[in-house]
């Protein structure tokens, strides 16, 4: 008498864990603040460069948006909300 080996079931991973990508937080442009206010608020929350900084402001100016952070959900909450209080429009998305 023989034993069959016995195929051990794996579980299925639920694809939103497996695939959990990171989010982001867009700065928008907008008609009220100065482009050297912008560049303020990136160097004084985010903590960047002076040409980081710049570079995302011009992006947020000529291009409408910049991504400026990248996270998880609960960090981007907060940097959206940062954002908010310095009165940037801001929104945050599932990273593609």
């Amino acid at each position: 008498m023989s034993i069959a080996p016995v195929e051990l079931e794996r579980p299925i991973a639920d694809s939103e864990t497996v695939l959990d990508k990171p989010w982001v937080t867009i700065v928008w442009n907008d008609p009220v603040n100065l482009m050297s206010y912008v560049t303020y608020v990136f160097l004084t929350y985010f903590g960047y460069s002076q040409q980081k900084a710049e570079k995302l402001m011009l992006d947020v100016h000529q291009r409408g948006r910049a991504v400026v952070s990248n996270g998880s959900r609960e960090e981007m909450e907060v940097d959206v909300t940062a954002m908010h209080s310095y009165g940037l429009w801001a929104t945050l998305q599932k990273d593609d």
